[in-house]
């Protein structure tokens, strides 16, 4: 077996093989990336075995420029013949794009040199064998929880290791690795009457398998997320506040991040655009990214063209203070990029430090929103509308489940309106944030 070391000079030793090939055929510069990997998934449903996946992938894309005209290929084979074949496509291509004068490599003197170890990288020695008796062990926990569980939409156990490498004709090449294991859980509830049925489901996940929640837990998670939303209620039509749990809380953030990204500044696409300065949030509302936790779900030293990250705060004290930018959309906003080609790397919302409990007692009487349906997002006028399912809460306690309604409102409006945001960050997500309570939306129902 290839040792890791070995394994990281291969993907060197084919970018640079890639990149000369570039040169050979009179590109004005190139980049390649190349990835590798394997892992393992199982599914099981009513314990029986549904499906046993063994993967192991890999693969090559190369964009080439000649001058501002720009070619891309990719290739699943990383044999010297296939790596020539794919870069003479890419060069091909190139002479037949128009001339864009922000296309382009990043500039070289942004590329980044100091590349700490992030410690990314924990494969999970598992067998088939194994995984199936975890994912079996984790439903049975649901099945066997209560008698009102009465079917089971499965369990799942998954684990992958890869290593990646990027380079380009600026001079800079780098490997790195990373692994990411999981276990769900869904199953089915009826009401003991035989009427209402409801579905849910609980997961965990990690880099490191020994940081994985049990499957036992998991499964009676599930059971519990499952159980709680029986008897769903409709709602009558009303304005009310809205608190939203962490992992579509941050989907909430998501929308703002969409709309200070270059893409959709530079086509005039976002309700956000010439937002520098502009305050958008409240005073406490702090958001930024901060590249270089060590063991952190997305952190990174450069980003998807070799820019060294950095720390960055976006919005402070309310007030935007940068876009998210490549080079390609900096250029097209005359601007600088961000070092945020392929995303932002460890988002982080501060908190203005209520737990659970106390966001409940804070809002007092308004909905927890616990899930979300569609995509009813206008990201140029903001506009905003989506289904939901969630608790009825009066007096900071949860009163009943309700379901079939849909949650309205402007992001910017909503964006105004946070109240506050809570402690009670989910680990499990890349961005990192707690739930977030906004003071007043528009609930439709019955």
């Amino acid at each position: 077996m290839k040792t890791m070391d070995s394994q990281k000079q291969r993907l060197l030793d084919l970018s640079k093989q890639a990149l000369d090939e570039a040169k050979k055929l009179g590109a004005s510069d190139a980049a390649v990336g190349i990835s590798t990997g394997d892992g393992l998934s199982v599914d099981v449903r009513m314990a029986e075995i549904d499906k046993l996946e063994y993967y192991r992938d890999q693969g090559l894309g190369v964009t080439v420029y000649f001058g501002q005209r720009q070619g891309a290929s990719s290739t699943s084979d990383l044999s010297e013949g296939a790596i020539r074949d794919a870069v003479k496509a890419a060069c091909n291509i190139a002479k037949y794009t128009s001339e864009d004068d922000c296309l382009g490599l990043a500039d070289a003197d942004l590329m980044a040199t100091d590349i700490p170890d992030f410690d990314l990288y924990h494969p999970w020695d598992l067998t088939a064998e194994q995984a199936i008796e975890q994912a079996i062990a984790c439903e049975n926990s649901a099945r066997e929880f209560d008698p009102r569980i009465t079917n089971s939409d499965g369990a799942s156990v998954s684990t992958y290791s890869g290593i990646s490498s990027y380079a380009n004709t600026n001079g800079f090449a780098d490997v790195r690795a990373s692994s990411s294991h999981s276990l769900s859980c869904s199953v089915i509830a009826n009401e003991a009457d035989g009427g209402g049925m409801q579905r849910d489901h609980w997961y965990t996940s990690s880099r490191f398998s020994d940081q994985l929640d049990s499957a036992a837990s998991v499964g009676r998670r599930a059971a519990e997320e499952t159980l709680s939303r029986l008897g769903a209620r409709k709602l009558t039509s009303r304005q009310a506040p809205v608190l939203y749990m962490p992992q579509y809380a941050s989907g909430l953030l998501g929308h703002f991040t969409s709309a200070i990204s270059g893409g959709s500044l530079y086509r005039k696409a976002s309700f956000l655009v010439d937002s520098i300065d502009t305050k958008v949030f409240p005073d406490f509302v702090n958001l930024y990214e901060r590249p270089y936790i060590y063991q952190g779900n997305s952190s990174s030293a450069y980003d998807a063209e070799g820019v060294a990250t950095q720390d960055r705060d976006f919005v402070k004290d309310g007030i935007v203070q940068s876009y998210i930018l490549g080079s390609y959309s900096a250029r097209k906003l005359g601007l600088k990029t961000t070092g945020n080609s392929g995303g932002l790397r460890n988002f982080t919302a501060d908190s203005t430090g209520q737990n659970f409990d106390e966001m409940l007692k804070l809002m007092d009487t308004g909905l927890l929103v616990t899930g979300l349906i569609g995509s009813g997002i206008n990201g140029i006028t903001g506009d905003y509308s989506r289904g939901a399912v969630g608790f009825w809460v009066e007096g900071g306690v949860i009163q009943y489940p309700v379901e079939e309604i849909t949650i309205a409102g402007n992001l910017k409006d909503m964006f105004s309106n946070i109240a506050a945001i809570g402690n009670d960050r989910d680990e499990r997500l890349s961005t990192r944030t707690g739930s977030i309570l906004v003071e007043q939306m528009m609930i439709s129902g019955e």
